[in-house]
C-alpha cells in the first residue's frame, strides 16, 4: 500500500474562548480536602521551572478564573494561579490515544460531540485520534477550527492516509500542540508480511519545538499568522517516535506481536529505540486472552514497559475491557516517564454525562500518560 501524508497548518481562532474543563472541575480529581490532585501536580511542576521561570512570557488570561474569586481562597486560589501559569509554557508533555468511533463529518457537525471532542483533544499536547473515516478531511478541517476556538494555543494535525484491505478505510491522525511539540518526519510502515489491517503510520516528533518542518509534502497550508516559538528551547530538542495501531479485533494477537516487527524497522531506519506504541490494540476479553501474552513479543521481551494494566476499563458501555493500550521502550523516555501518570481519561464523569450520551462520542475512553519534558 502506498505511502501518503497530509499536513495541515490551520490558524488559531477566538483564543479568548476557554469552555475547556479546567483541572479543577474533574470530580475524579479531588482529594478528601477538596484539592484536585492534577492540580497539585501542575502547580509543583511549575515550582520546579525555577531554573528557566525567567524564559517563560506568560500572557495573562483572567476569562477562565471569572467567578471563582469568591469560592476560591487559600492554597487552593494560590494553586489555580499557579495551573494557568503552568498550563501556558510546557512544564510536562501530555499524550493521548482516543478511539473516537466513526469520526467523521456526522459526528463533528453534531454540536453535542463536536464541541465536546474538541474539549477534549485540546486538553493534550499530542493526540492519537483512530477510526477516522475523512478521506477528504473535511471532518478534520473542522474539528482542527474547533479545537484552535477552545484553546490559546494553537494546534496542528498530520494523518496518514485511509487505510484498509477491503472498502473500509480508516486514517491515523495526530493531533498536537504546536509550541509543545513539532513533526520532524513520518513515514508509513511497509507491512512487507501483511501482518496489519492498518498499518502503522510512524511519526517522529520533537519537544519542546525545534523548529523543524515536516519534510513531507501535503496539501499547502492556509494563510495565517507565523507559527507561535515555544517559550524555551533546550540546546538539543528531545525526539520521540509514536506508534499508532488499530488492531483488526480477531487478528489482536498477530497484530501486537507483530509491532515488535516495527519496532525493529524504526530502529533500522531512524536509530533511535525512544518509541511510544498506542493505540486500540484491542487487546483483552475475547481478543486476546491470558494464555495469548507468552507468544506477543511486545509484551513477553523486558525491552518494553506496558503503562495501561490488564485491570484497566477503557470501555465506555458496559464491558470491562482494556482494550486500549499504551507501551514505552527506551532509556530516555523511560527516564522521562512522569510517575502514576499512564491513565484512562473517563470523560463522561469529568463532564457529568450519562451514558448514552458518553456513547454518542465513542464507545472507548483516551489512554494517557505525561512526560517530563526537562
Amino acid at each position: 500500500m502506498g505511502a501518503g501524508t497530509y499536513s495541515v497548518q490551520i490558524s488559531g481562532g477566538g483564543g479568548t474562548q476557554h469552555s475547556l474543563a479546567p483541572p479543577w472541575t474533574r470530580a475524579s480529581n479531588y482529594h478528601q480536602v477538596g484539592v484536585p490532585a492534577l492540580l497539585l501536580d501542575r502547580a509543583l511542576e511549575v515550582c520546579s521551572l525555577s531554573a528557566w521561570t525567567s524564559d517563560l512570557h506568560w500572557d495573562p488570561d483572567p476569562e477562565p478564573l471569572t467567578g471563582l474569586s469568591t469560592s476560591l481562597s487559600g492554597p487552593l486560589a494560590l494553586l489555580t494561579a499557579l495551573w494557568a501559569l503552568g498550563a501556558s509554557g510546557v512544564a510536562a508533555l501530555r499524550i493521548g490515544a482516543f478511539n473516537i468511533q466513526s469520526f467523521g463529518d456526522s459526528k463533528v457537525s453534531d454540536p453535542a460531540c463536536g464541541s465536546v471532542i474538541a474539549q477534549i483533544l485540546a486538553g493534550y499536547d499530542v493526540m492519537l485520534v483512530q477510526e477516522v473515516r475523512d478521506p477528504d478531511l473535511s471532518a478534520v478541517y473542522a474539528l482542527m477550527e474547533q479545537i484552535n476556538s477552545v484553546s490559546k494555543h494553537e494546534y496542528n494535525f498530520v494523518s496518514s492516509e485511509p487505510l484498509g484491505r477491503d472498502q473500509y478505510k480508516e486514517m491515523y491522525l495526530f493531533v498536537y500542540r504546536k509550541d509543545a511539540v513539532s513533526v520532524v518526519e513520518t513515514y508509513q510502515y511497509p507491512d512487507p508480511e501483511d501482518a496489519f489491517s492498518r498499518e502503522p503510520f510512524v511519526v517522529k516528533f520533537s519537544a519542546p519545538g525545534s523548529g523543524e518542518a515536516p519534510p513531507h509534502a501535503g496539501p499547502a497550508p492556509p494563510a495565517g499568522p507565523a507559527p507561535t516559538p515555544c517559550p524555551h528551547t533546550p540546546a538539543a530538542a528531545k525526539k520521540l517516535v509514536l506508534i499508532p495501531l488499530h488492531a483488526a479485533p480477531h487478528q489482536a494477537v498477530a497484530e501486537i506481536d507483530a509491532l515488535y516487527d516495527v519496532y525493529l524497522d524504526v530502529i533500522d531506519k531512524w536509530g533511535t529505540d525512544d518509541m511510544l506504541f498506542l493505540g486500540d490494540f484491542n487487546a483483552d476479553c475475547k481478543y486476546v486472552r491470558a494464555q495469548d501474552w507468552a507468544v506477543i513479543r511486545l509484551r513477553s521481551s523486558e525491552v518494553f514497559k506496558w503503562l495501561i494494566p490488564d485491570s484497566a476499563d477503557t470501555t465506555v458501555g458496559n464491558s470491562d475491557c482494556a482494550y486500549d493500550r499504551i507501551v514505552l521502550c527506551g532509556a530516555r523516555l523511560r527516564s522521562s516517564l512522569k510517575p502514576m501518570s499512564a491513565a484512562v481519561h473517563d470523560f463522561q464523569e469529568e463532564l457529568g454525562l450519562d451514558q448514552a450520551q458518553a456513547l454518542a462520542i465513542s464507545d472507548h475512553f483516551p489512554v494517557e500518560v505525561t512526560f517530563k519534558s526537562h
